[in-house]
């Protein structure tokens, strides 16, 4: 099956400011990049709420655990971010900081991608994708 789903952690992923130090979060220009290429993208995260307002527009599902009711590393929250991007868990990466978060959607059918820092999360999305990333993300 093909990879066509990125659903990406907020704290400790997104919010990474990596290396780079260029105008915008790496991660979340991973995010739009990913996006435009095609694949459907999510913001996952155990809050009960985004303090940036201009995030949710960023993505095509935005699923938190303070408004679900069901909070990573449960598989549900996996299953319903997969629905809401009309795409089957197997279908998806799930990237985030805590390895058991990353285990939960590898529970829920998911691939899952342990964040460590910008350039080796970078590497692994250049590996499952196929896709080539711009040379200022990293």
């Amino acid at each position: 099956m093909d990879l066509r789903g990125l659903l990406l952690d907020y704290a400790g992923v997104l919010d990474d400011p990596g290396r780079a130090g260029g105008e915008e979060l790496p991660m979340l220009a991973l995010a739009r990049h990913a996006r435009k290429a095609g694949l459907r993208t999510a913001l996952v995260s155990n809050a009960a709420g985004i303090a940036d307002p201009r995030l949710p527009e960023l993505f095509d599902a935005v699923v938190l655990s303070g408004v679900e009711g069901v909070a990573k590393p449960s598989p549900e929250i996996y299953w319903l971010t997969a629905h809401r991007l009309g795409l089957e868990p197997q279908e998806c990466v799930m990237v985030d900081d805590l390895p058991r978060n990353v285990a939960g959607a590898v529970d829920a059918g998911m691939v899952g991608v342990h964040h460590r820092d910008v350039e080796s999360t970078l590497t692994e999305f250049t590996a499952l994708f196929d896709l080539d990333i711009p040379a200022d993300l990293g």
